[in-house]
């Protein structure tokens, strides 16, 4: 049983030889068999065959574009491939089915799914894809039967429903790449990879996802990429202030190390250029007025002391 796509190699002809043979020579043919037979009866029988012949030609006529192929199909039986580009001439009793085999990009609507780690999040991708195996996209797949109940032209029905399966593998594959990995990591290690911060590597798993679930039908991921991912709308708002809050405290370490530095410079240039003498006590006051300025929201307020350094 044929598992594979191959080339045809069938009784195949020139598109122009074939049009002149079918418009030149067999209407010769025919007014030659009435001119030697002087119009009798005799000749009725090959004027008919030769009139047969020349209307059942008609039907072997095709082109073929670039990046186009032709499944070739005799009377249930798998004949081969044609990819070749151009006007040809075949046994008018094939079935010559058309293929596209451009790539064509697939944008996915973002869906609802959970994380690793239980979050409701949104992911969306875009992908692009193309026909890879003509025999098991024709053969593998219900492809003629979803393009008939949806009522359109033979071959656009036929990209329509690679394009319908193309969506539901694509759907299945992205609840799988997303179920593997957190959204980020504020629960996980610092080196763990996460859905907002893999990148490259979530691609490639997404890529290496569909064309496992598309290669039984002969097409093939070109490339695959997250394109929308976000939390859901019933945590989006805690999230956010989950983020602002971990930005808060982010900040606030370095306004604390900045000022650390800051202070501990102060006491040495004090300490080095010998301008003031401080005991303990008075050099934790001052770190402690340093760390109030240094660290505050708001602009300090300057105090002036008018009395001694005492008071």
């Amino acid at each position: 049983m044929e598992t594979k796509e191959r080339t045809y190699n069938g009784m195949l002809m020139n598109g122009f030889l074939a049009l002149f043979i079918n418009l030149i020579v067999i209407p010769a043919l025919a007014v030659l068999c009435v001119w030697l037979t002087n119009g009798s009866l005799v000749v009725l029988a090959p004027v008919i065959v030769l009139s047969l012949a020349f209307f059942i030609m008609l039907a072997g006529y095709f082109s073929n574009e670039p990046n186009e192929a032709r499944v070739m199909v005799f009377f249930g039986k798998y004949e081969g491939t044609f990819k070749d580009t151009g006007f040809y001439w075949v046994n008018p009793f094939m079935d010559k089915k058309k293929l596209s085999m451009r790539a064509r990009n697939l944008d996915v609507e973002p869906i609802k799914v959970n994380d690793k780690i239980g979050n409701p999040i949104l992911i969306g991708l875009v992908l692009v894809w193309k026909l890879k195996d003509t025999y098991k996209a024709m053969f593998e797949i219900d492809a003629q039967t979803m393009a008939s109940k949806a009522g359109v032209a033979t071959v656009a029905g036929r990209m329509s429903a690679f394009e319908a399966f193309v969506r539901v593998q694509s759907d299945a594959a992205l609840r799988q790449v997303a179920g593997e990995y957190a959204y980020d990591d504020n629960d996980q290690a610092v080196d763990e990879l996460t859905l907002r911060g893999g990148g490259d590597e979530i691609n490639d798993q997404l890529e290496k996802q569909l064309n496992e679930r598309l290669a039984m039908a002969g097409m093939e991921i070109v490339e695959a990429r997250i394109n929308y991912l976000a939390y859901a709308p019933e945590i989006a708002a805690v999230m956010l202030r989950r983020q602002q809050a971990s930005a808060i405290i982010t900040a606030r370490e370095k306004i604390v190390e900045g000022a650390v530095s800051m202070v501990k410079m102060a006491l040495d240039k004090l300490s080095a250029e010998e301008i003031v003498e401080l005991d303990e006590e008075k050099k934790a006051a001052m770190v402690s007025n340093l760390l109030v300025v240094l660290c505050a929201d708001e602009p300090a307020q300057p105090v002036i002391n008018s009395g001694t350094l005492n008071h």
